[in-house]
């Protein structure tokens, strides 16, 4: 079964997907979103051409745990996504994986530029590596709900 990550963005939507056996998140090309249209068609050639059955979608919340005010953006796009492709969306707690994203890409020696251009791709990878390590642990851990 193959999953699909989002790191979920107003300008940019990184984009991770997993392996068959759902062990190994990877990174794919952002999706620049330019209209609703655009993102959907995007997202849907992705789902159709590697068989996506579940998608895990990043949800921002506080280091408290209260709801950060992107939240209601995030829930509008996973309920665009359930209505659209007619599959479970997940959201799963993102808390600092933009930088931790960061942090891993600085440790690797990337440049600014670089580091800019493929952050949403790794914090997506981030976010469904989390939900495929808790998952295989059995537990949902990090699950917000879906």
């Amino acid at each position: 079964m193959r999953i699909m990550g989002m790191d979920y963005g107003e300008k940019r939507i990184g984009i991770a997907l997993s392996d068959e056996l759902g062990l190994t998140a990877q990174g794919l090309p952002t999706i620049v979103r330019k209209n609703r249209r655009q993102v959907l068609e995007a997202i849907g050639d992705l789902i159709a051409r590697y068989g996506v059955e579940r998608i895990v979608l990043g949800y921002p919340v506080r280091l408290d745990g209260s709801e950060a005010t992107q939240c209601a953006k995030v829930n509008r796009f996973a309920a665009t996504l359930r209505a659209a492709f007619a599959l479970p969306v997940i959201l799963r707690d993102e808390t600092l994986t933009t930088r931790e994203a960061e942090d891993l890409m600085r440790e690797a020696g990337l440049r600014r530029d670089r580091r800019r251009r493929s952050v949403d791709r790794v914090a997506a990878s981030l976010i469904l590596q989390g939900y495929l390590d808790a998952r295989r642990g059995r537990t949902e851990s990090g699950t917000i709900h879906g």
